[in-house]
């Protein structure tokens, strides 16, 4: 993986906490349809991918805190992952500089 992958990575990330962040301050608006966010991996690089959830007809809000909640936590696993990556790459970068230098 290269940086540009861990960035597109990120950025996918980003989108899917935000959506996921809009559904959670949506829980308590009536008749609120969530959005779905997937990440997929198309042309090699991550990518975030969102649509309006289903709607299943409820008065109430659809926003189900039991998927939000668990998918905020492994998408900031995920994040954290990503900025580690790129620090040591940057490491490396800079130890190979250093040596040619």
């Amino acid at each position: 993986m290269n940086i540009s992958n861990n960035i597109s990575s990120l950025s996918a990330n980003q989108t899917f906490l935000n959506t996921s962040a809009g559904n959670v301050a949506n829980v308590n608006t009536d008749g609120y349809v969530p959005k779905d966010t997937r990440i997929t991996n198309t042309s090699g690089s991550p990518q975030a991918i969102t649509r309006q959830a289903d709607d299943n007809g409820s008065a109430k809000s659809q926003t189900d805190l039991t998927k939000e909640i668990p998918d905020q936590i492994v998408s900031g696993g995920v994040a954290e992952a990503n900025v580690t990556a790129i620090k040591t790459q940057d490491q490396m970068f800079g130890t190979l500089l250093d040596i040619k230098a």
